[in-house]
């Protein structure tokens, strides 16, 4: 059987229905709802139709219908015409991406979590680079004043510490640059269980004067590439879900808080393969998120993947405007990441 215009009219009028009410949706409501130009009779049997090719779900042989997963699937694919976004909302994510300073990865990346949660409320995830694997891209030291240097570490995948190191004597600005030369000369590319005291004997003979600032920087520089063994899971909004009367039930609830306090089930639920990606109900494989979808999607340094976010949400989220605001606020992400590339 086909699916043709008018069932894929009918079906997307119900999943329209369905994502603003979560009441299932009977033939009577399409008909007066929405202009398809036939009876209420003839909606009726092609829901039937719909429903025998897996589009459509009954709960009761009395109620109307709700779209399946697979239903879902044909509309996300097919159907969905992405939602502009009002002006306030393109504001809010400029002056969130443009707000930051150029060092504050953490507090961009845990600001962008925050304000996803917000725009679209889902509860959001973010899945940050493992340090571990971390490998030292450059460290840089800055002068603030006369007793304080500003210690400023990126690694290659994308992660960014910042330390102030206190000093009695402060080099000036040039030859803090020659330290930073050195150290970044030594230390790129090289594996942290490679540094060993000779490695720091060698560094400390070529900087010979500076021995001080030596013995500051460097437990700064191993702390700052072994302080974690595993990525991180920040999650924001968990308790959005309540908003969503699917949830209402106490149980479901239950099993959803308890989806979200398991950060390696978390990490599993988001795609790392791909740009954007969503994944509607049994899609997750996960049996506490077969009733969830889940929209993710990478942020990279350069070209490079450095980490995941993304948003879960009932699968009668709103996608249309939920890949919207996903879409525009990782280009924003993606863009200052680059910049931070190219200036660093």
């Amino acid at each position: 059987m086909d699916v043709d215009d008018r069932k894929i009219k009918i079906l997307e009028a119900i999943i329209n229905d369905y994502i603003i009410t979560a009441e299932p949706v009977g033939s009577r409501t399409i008909a007066k709802k929405y202009d398809l130009g036939i009876s209420s009779a003839t909606i009726r049997n092609e829901m039937a139709d719909l429903e025998d090719m897996g589009y459509l779900e009954q709960l009761h042989t009395s109620s109307g219908r709700k779209p399946s997963d697979k239903g879902y699937r044909l509309y996300v694919d097919k159907l969905m015409i992405v939602e502009r976004l009002t002006l306030e909302e393109e504001m809010k994510i400029k002056s969130h991406v443009l707000g930051m300073a150029i060092y504050e990865i953490d507090k961009l990346l845990k600001g962008t979590t925050h304000m996803l949660s917000e725009l679209t409320n889902l509860t959001c995830i973010l899945n940050t680079p493992s340090v571990k694997k971390s490998q030292l891209k450059s460290v840089q030291l800055i002068s603030i004043d006369s007793s304080n240097i500003l210690v400023v570490i990126i690694t290659y995948t994308g992660i960014i510490k910042n330390n102030i190191l206190k000093a009695n004597n402060i080099p000036s600005q040039d030859n803090l640059h020659k330290i930073s030369s050195v150290l970044n000369e030594r230390f790129k590319n090289l594996p942290i269980q490679n540094v060993d005291s000779q490695v720091i004997k060698d560094i400390k003979v070529q900087l010979k004067g500076y021995e001080d600032i030596i013995n500051g920087v460097i437990p700064i520089l191993i702390d700052a590439l072994t302080d974690e063994e595993y990525s991180k899971v920040y999650l924001e909004g968990a308790t959005n879900i309540f908003n969503y009367p699917e949830y209402n039930d106490i149980d479901k609830a239950k099993e959803f808080l308890s989806l979200l306090d398991n950060k390696g089930y978390m990490q599993e639920l988001l795609d790392t393969t791909n740009k954007l990606t969503i994944k509607i109900g049994e899609e997750n494989y996960l049996k506490q998120a077969k009733d969830c979808s889940v929209i993710s999607a990478v942020y990279s340094v350069g070209n490079k993947p450095i980490g995941t976010i993304g948003l879960i949400g009932p699968t009668r989220i709103p996608y249309s405007k939920v890949v919207s605001i996903m879409s525009k606020v990782m280009k924003g992400l993606n863009d200052s990441l680059k910049k931070l590339e190219e200036e660093s």
